[in-house]
């Protein structure tokens, strides 16, 4: 069926995720480098936004989408190392420095808010001392400003969103594995477990395997035994946590630092200073993380869009994201008989974001269910957001939604 907007809803021919043979998903922590990079950079965005409703009453044009964590130099040792080079963070891509005859401090801003992010999310890098910043975000180009101007803003690209529900239960395990290593309660019990925590989830019918990289901070280990009494304490924890969590896993198994070797001592181990390999180990870019769900899920269609730090005005590879998730779970949540969800937004470049090019969603429904009142009624929900989503885009500015 369709309606003016272009809204079309099928019906789905595939296997429900937890159905089908096996499963890879990803979480990569809030201490990767690629996470702090897109936290980072979507944490500037939100204080342009900011900036720019306080001065002027509107937002300006831009986007902070890209950005570079270069890697530092460590020295981890048993007992405590040291930074022999700090890390450094590289601002790029396009804002608004002048309006109405007033200077916005671009640069200022963005590095007020990284500062300000590290010191709230990873415990032991000092943005004082750890890190050099350089800015490299120029004015945007006439015409994308100039878009801002116009009585209608429309889309600045053409490009897809892609989003879905619910959870499978290994996305659902994945995610919440990682939150829990980096909980506050967990890092009471286990401070030497950094903020830099990767999981990768691979179901092979109904077993799990999670193959976890936890960046151990080497102050708190004396030496190398500690290290694996550490590990073993900590896999404990995780498995216990995982299987309290009502799936209906066959089996769990789990894997810490798989890198590690006992018979190299402390060189054989995954040890840093800070808590993070970018200290010296691994450098971090917008866009090569999670998804705005915060999953990168193989078997699941999805867009290589990096939302963060994109503009919520008129930017669709941020808002056509966030929205296509945000329409799977509602139409999943309200409406009787969905067992899931798939919905595509792709815009037109120019037209207004709240006419897409096509809004496709795909439903896969229990059976016996009445198909034709579910396509009525997700396509009334899909208008009904689209109809609303200025008032999706201000939340963005926000901040209200974590897009990593």
């Amino acid at each position: 069926m369709s309606i003016p907007r272009n809204i079309t809803v099928e019906r789905s021919n595939t296997i429900l995720m937890d159905q089908q043979p096996f499963e890879l998903v990803e979480r990569k922590g809030i201490g990767h480098p690629d996470t702090i990079c897109d936290s980072i950079m979507e944490a500037v965005c939100i204080d342009l936004c900011r900036e720019y409703l306080d001065r002027f009453g509107h937002i300006c044009h831009h986007n902070i989408d890209k950005g570079l964590l270069v890697a530092g130099r460590s020295l981890p040792k048993t007992g405590g190392g040291m930074i022999l080079e700090p890390m450094k963070l590289i601002f790029g891509d396009r804002a608004t420095y002048t309006c109405n005859g007033q200077l916005v401090p671009v640069g200022e801003i963005a590095e007020t808010a990284a500062k300000r992010w590290i010191r709230k999310n990873l415990r032991f890098v000092d943005p004082d001392q750890h890190l050099i910043f350089q800015n490299e975000i120029k004015p945007g180009s006439p015409e994308l400003t100039d878009a801002f101007a116009r009585k209608v803003i429309g889309a600045n690209d053409t490009s897809v969103g892609v989003g879905y529900a619910p959870f499978s239960e290994t996305e659902r395990i994945v995610l919440a594995a990682e939150r829990f290593l980096n909980s506050p309660a967990l890092k009471e019990r286990f401070p030497e477990a950094g903020e830099d925590v990767k999981i990768m989830g691979c179901r092979n019918g109904r077993n799990l395997q999670l193959t976890v990289a936890v960046a151990f901070v080497d102050r708190f280990i004396p030496n190398a035994n500690h290290y694996f009494e550490r590990k073993a304490a900590l896999h404990q924890e995780l498995l216990t946590f995982v299987e309290n969590q009502n799936c209906n896993f066959d089996s769990v198994a789990i894997d810490i630092n798989n890198l590690d070797d006992p018979s190299r001592g402390e060189k054989g181990v995954y040890f840093t200073v800070l808590g993070t390999s970018a200290e010296g180990g691994d450098g971090g870019q917008v866009g090569r993380g999670n998804r705005v769900n915060g999953l990168i899920a193989f078997n699941r269609n999805q867009t290589m869009e990096a939302a963060a730090g994109k503009n919520p005005v008129n930017h669709v590879g941020k808002i056509y994201n966030v929205l296509s998730h945000e329409l799977a779970h509602r139409i999943h949540r309200e409406i009787e008989g969905v067992v899931s969800v798939t919905v595509f937004l792709c815009s037109q470049i120019g037209k207004p974001v709240d006419r897409p090019l096509m809004a496709s969603t795909h439903l896969l429904t229990s059976p016996g269910s009445d198909f034709g009142l579910q396509q009525r009624e997700a396509a009334a929900i899909i208008e009904e957001e689209l109809a609303g989503i200025s008032q999706l885009c201000d939340r963005l500015a926000r901040g209200n939604y974590p897009i990593c």
